[in-house]
């Protein structure tokens, strides 16, 4: 019986993901010292500048402040469980980052009755239609 790896489970996916159209970079191109850098440090696993373009791409008429209230909670993403952050990752993408902001003087949004503001992190046509693997 042949063992199916980690690796070839990510080159699966990877060629299905090429057959649906989306675009492979190999992670050493956007590496910090990369051709094309996108991330200032290995740990950085989120393409800030990639996910900023996205949300305004996504959420034309939101103001830029309200945006970037977005992009600093899903940069925020931060537990000792990968699951936890892979399960609040998902939240947000699916449901939208939970914004506050003021209107009339008055605090709206983060779940107040009838006030809930949500930006939406998902489009079809919203995000790159490119892959980078996780593990190198």
């Amino acid at each position: 019986m042949t063992k199916i790896t980690e690796n070839d489970i990510e080159l699966l996916a990877l060629e299905e993901l090429e057959r649906v159209g989306w675009r492979y970079l190999p992670g050493p191109d956007i590496a910090p010292d990369g051709e094309r850098p996108e991330r200032q440090d290995w740990d950085q696993t989120a393409l800030a500048g990639r996910l900023q373009a996205a949300i305004a791409r996504i959420n034309p008429g939101v103001p830029a402040d309200l945006q970037e209230q977005a992009l600093r909670e899903v940069l925020r993403i931060a537990s000792p469980e990968l699951i936890v952050d892979n399960e609040r990752f998902h939240a947000l993408l699916t449901e939208g980052v939970p914004l506050s902001y003021h209107h009339d003087g008055q605090e709206r949004g983060r779940g107040q009755q009838g006030t809930e503001s949500r930006l939406h992190l998902h489009s079809p046509a919203g995000f790159d239609a490119d892959s980078v693997p996780a593990a190198i």
